[in-house]
């Protein structure tokens, strides 16, 4: 009750007013998705409960019973509530907006009634093609190459956009890590966008960062399983949302390897798992083309590799949650930096998830080892 009244408070028109003419707009925006999120939840998980929106356990899943769904509405509720209240929002943003409501409507259908990857393919596709129309786009080949120049720009952007959206969908896995990566990676973002003086970006970023945390306490218990899931309305839109903001903040004018190296900083963990599991399943065979790519779900994710070396979900996901602000942290420094530094940062990123393969092969080689021993006894 107390946060319910608190966030009828924030939505008061003179005490946005308040906070606006104190200079803590970004401050409102936070605490007015913080709220949002933390009393719709409950009520999206009696829905969910109500109209039987659960997720079921099965072979490839970690949970042993049926959860509800529908947490990812909770949070989309809060950032669009929160963003639209803050009165003041552009074309470009009010595209990212439009785009995600149709992935998040995509992704309540799916949620609801699975639908086949090709269709939610299809959408984020769509939604892709109305951000690059609205002219959020990334800059990495020059202007003087004309129209060469803008459609490589737009096939990257279009590439980012998709491929991020499903790294986020992939790590919608174990309690908590999916909203908690979002959280520190909306941080990040949110801080390099105020580094630059750009507000939009800064505001959708703290708006997304509030929705997450005030999510996560129903998803990540101490000593219990989460009593909801993100669900595909959640994980996706989320991903889809921080793509978006990466390609529309100003990393860095001027020079496009210090502009790139930021966003790939924040994003790394992300980017790592994408490329990983797709050379392995490709090598072992598992997928032969585009449609088995899209289509394929198993434990072979970074955080069930970590997981199995470290002894637990949990430990897990504070493992990711660190390695991402170890990253994050390296991106915000980078604003003023050389060329050369930023490669220097780019090159200890892959050396520490090159560390972290090593570790996980060495601790899968370790427990296979052990399994086959009598009594444990290496």
């Amino acid at each position: 009750m107390l946060m319910a009244g608190l966030s009828a408070f924030l939505c008061l028109p003179w005490t946005r007013r308040f906070f606006v003419f104190e200079g803590l707009r970004w401050a409102y925006i936070f605490f007015l998705s913080f709220t949002l999120s933390l009393c719709l939840t409950p009520l999206f998980r009696w829905m969910a409960c109500r109209f039987d929106i659960l997720d079921r356990p099965d072979g490839r899943k970690m949970h042993s019973e049926a959860t509800p769904l529908l947490g990812g509405a909770a949070i989309f509720t809060a950032i669009l509530a929160a963003v639209l209240l803050n009165g003041i929002f552009n074309y470009q943003i009010g595209a990212m907006l439009f785009a995600a409501t149709i992935l998040f409507a995509v992704g309540i259908i799916d949620d609801i009634r699975e639908i086949p990857a090709a269709i939610k393919l299809a959408s984020q596709s769509l939604c892709a093609v109305v951000v690059i129309i609205s002219g959020t786009v990334l800059r990495v080949f020059p202007d003087y190459f004309g129209a060469f120049s803008q459609a490589c720009n737009s096939i990257l952007t279009f590439f980012w956009l998709l491929g991020i959206t499903n790294a986020m969908n992939f790590f919608d896995g174990m309690d908590g890590m999916a909203a908690g990566l979002g959280a520190v990676i909306s941080f990040f973002l949110g801080v390099v966008a105020f580094q630059t003086q750009n507000a939009f970006a800064g505001w959708i970023s703290v708006a997304m960062m509030g929705g997450c945390i005030g999510f996560l306490p129903y998803n990540i218990l101490r000593k219990k399983r989460a009593t909801i899931f993100l669900g595909d309305a959640g994980s996706t839109v989320l991903g889809f949302l921080l793509a978006c903001v990466a390609v529309y903040g100003e990393w860095r004018a001027g020079d496009p390897v210090v502009a790139m190296a930021s966003p790939l900083l924040i994003f790394w963990v992300l980017i790592f798992d994408m490329v990983h599991i797709t050379v392995e399943r490709v090598r072992t065979g598992k997928i032969g083309n585009f449609r088995q790519w899209i289509e394929y779900t198993g434990r072979d994710h970074l955080h069930h590799r970590i997981a199995h070396v470290l002894g637990g979900q949990k430990r897990s996901v504070l493992f990711i949650y660190l390695m991402n602000v170890c990253l994050g942290t390296s991106a915000v420094v980078l604003l003023r930096a050389r060329r050369i530094d930023a490669l220097l940062l780019l090159g200890q990123a892959a050396i520490m998830v090159v560390l972290i393969t090593i570790l996980e092969r060495r601790g899968g080689n370790l427990a296979a080892v052990v399994e086959g021993k009598p009594n444990g006894v290496v």
